[in-house]
């Protein structure tokens, strides 16, 4: 497993009773995490916590708001910053854990020592974007929320970053790497970050167990003739390290010999010795 243990402005402060306790930057969360299974004695979370989410029997649910908790405020990580916001779906728009990929993706650009283009494909709230764009990698984005987009954009801003080159796409991903197959376009440095089930922008479907295999089959055509990374990022249950190793070998290493590897990726709490489960990682790299 890869720890994040560097990650100052983020901490994991309990886990317990099917929740976890996290002060984002002093913003103290409490949100369900399915892999928190036991119940201790002690409770933290009912003074401390800023917001709860609960969800409800009917599926979604609800923030509590206990304490004043900003529209959105800002964490840092390094040289990095990010907008957070508190969304419907419990999320605020970051992956801590993902600090890993970060780092691995702006050491990848630095040894280069060339331009790098990147693609980032489900590309969220833009943080390995922003990575990337902060060692003058050029970068497409792509995401099928208009709203993901928009907060992207954001975080580019937040980053003094508005003169970097980046293209912001709305657009269901499939389609759109279809189209720059047609169109020749090639990168160095692929990432995407599929969901367990999704909608394109016109209502398009996606299931990543239906096609996960025929998006890699297709995206491994736009690496460039010397690539350096391409990496998958899952949290879908039934999805394991060695399923993402298998199709990175089928699929990308068929083509372009390299290494490839897989790690589950955690952040280690502020108590004992427990250590959370943050989904997994797997990349091809070159050699």
């Amino acid at each position: 497993m890869k720890l994040v243990t560097d990650f100052k402005e983020y901490q994991i402060l309990d886990l317990n009773n099917g929740k976890k306790l996290e002060s984002w930057n002093g913003i103290i969360l409490n949100r369900p995490d399915p892999q928190v299974i036991w119940k201790k004695e002690e409770n933290k979370t009912v003074n401390e916590a800023h917001a709860t989410y609960e969800r409800s029997n009917t599926g979604g649910g609800r923030w509590h708001i206990h304490k004043n908790v900003p529209t959105s405020w800002t964490i840092s990580y390094r040289d990095l910053k990010f907008n957070l916001k508190l969304m419907s779906f419990k999320h605020t728009g970051l992956f801590p854990e993902q600090a890993y990929n970060w780092n691995l993706i702006r050491e990848k650009i630095k040894k280069a020592n060339r331009q790098v283009k990147v693609l980032n494909l489900f590309a969220y709230t833009g943080a390995a974007t922003i990575a990337a764009l902060k060692e003058e990698a050029s970068v497409v984005h792509v995401d099928a929320s208009r709203g993901m987009i928009e907060w992207a954009k954001e975080n580019v801003k937040l980053n003094n970053l508005e003169n970097a080159s980046v293209r912001f796409l709305v657009d269901d991903v499939r389609k759109f790497v279809k189209r720059e197959i047609r169109r020749k376009n090639k990168y160095d440095i692929i990432i995407m970050d599929p969901p367990s089930f999704g909608r394109g922008s016109k209502k398009e479907v996606w299931n990543i167990e239906t096609d996960l295999d025929g998006l890699l089959k297709d995206t491994a055509e736009l690496l460039s003739d010397d690539p350096l990374l391409f990496i998958i990022n899952s949290y879908t249950t039934g999805i394991s390290k060695t399923i993402l190793e298998d199709l990175l070998y089928l699929r990308i290493n068929s083509k372009f010999k390299g290494i490839i590897a897989s790690d589950e990726l955690g952040i280690k709490t502020n108590i004992s010795n427990l250590i959370l489960p943050c989904g997994i990682t797997a990349r091809w790299e070159k050699e």
